[in-house]
């Protein structure tokens, strides 16, 4: 994977962020999920870059990336913070104007980047995410039975305990078959770090401290995002039953939306990276 790719490690004004980045052409960001790190985009990145120059980050607090400071809001985890973070990496790497794309937690990230920087960022692709105030208002008991994580990870100190006593048992679902043994023995080696557990979780606490007020004063103010957007999801996984109709609730957020689903489970990028890839190259050739 990451065929012809530079690996490299960037100060991004909080910290550094760890980064892989090639290809040629327009760029494109290329924001991962939890638990994963950027080595999740390996496949759709080498599709991409002979058409687009790639770069894949480790998230702050997750991977090899910078761990943000701790606060009671949570705020220097906060999807405005690494936006800001995220967006002074393509400044150091040369790119003035981008266009990002955002999986899961990363997708929350991607909004809130297309949002307060909409100098930048020229498209949006979301899979699997929506707003997070959009989550919390919509909750119920099938969102608590499923996704209970959400409010778990909220809680202090719990989470870290109960994942770092076994991280393999917690996150049982990783496969080399999957991601690649490149992929997962990067993955397995991080998750055994207590401080990317702890940096992972405060990513989740954020969004029910400060992402969500975030959300709220721009809905209140009218804002939305600009620049034409795509939004994504995975058929097999639950986003569109336990939220409803992914296109429907981000035009709410977004003067030019479309989408649709791809047949995949949840990590979309490591199950069908090839449709993934081409319907990223449409929307970004698109006219």
């Amino acid at each position: 994977m990451f065929e012809g790719f530079s690996l490299d490690t960037v100060d991004a004004g909080p910290g550094s962020l760890r980064v892989r980045h090639g290809g040629t052409g327009p760029a494109v960001l290329l924001l991962h999920g939890h638990p994963r790190t950027h080595m999740t985009w390996g496949k759709v990145g080498d599709l991409l870059s002979p058409h687009f120059t790639i770069v894949c980050p480790d998230l702050p607090g997750f991977g090899r990336s910078y761990q943000p400071l701790d606060a009671p809001d949570s705020r220097s985890s906060s999807k405005r913070a690494k936006a800001e973070a995220l967006v002074e990496l393509m400044l150091r790497l040369g790119h003035e104007n981008f266009a990002v794309a955002g999986h899961d937690r990363g997708s929350l990230t991607a909004f809130r980047m297309a949002m307060d920087h909409p100098d930048r960022v020229q498209r949006l692709i979301i899979a699997d995410g929506i707003p997070v105030i959009e989550h919390l208002e919509r909750a119920d008991w099938k969102f608590a039975r499923d996704w209970y994580h959400w409010f778990f990870f909220a809680q202090p100190e719990k989470p870290e305990r109960a994942i770092s006593a076994d991280p393999l048992a917690w996150y049982d679902k990783l496969s080399p078959a999957l991601m690649g043994k490149q992929a997962y023995d990067d993955l397995v080696d991080i998750i055994h770090d207590p401080a990317v557990i702890h940096g992972m979780i405060e990513d989740y606490r954020a969004g029910l401290r400060i992402d969500h007020l975030h959300d709220s004063e721009d809905r209140d103010a009218g804002r939305k995002v600009t620049c034409p957007m795509l939004c994504l999801w995975s058929l097999r996984d639950d986003m569109e039953q336990i939220c409803g109709d992914p296109v429907a609730i981000w035009r709410n957020w977004a003067d030019d939306v479309h989408g649709f689903g791809i047949d995949s489970g949840h990590h979309v990028a490591e199950e069908n990276p090839e449709a993934l890839s081409q319907a990223i190259r449409e929307f970004l050739e698109r006219r």
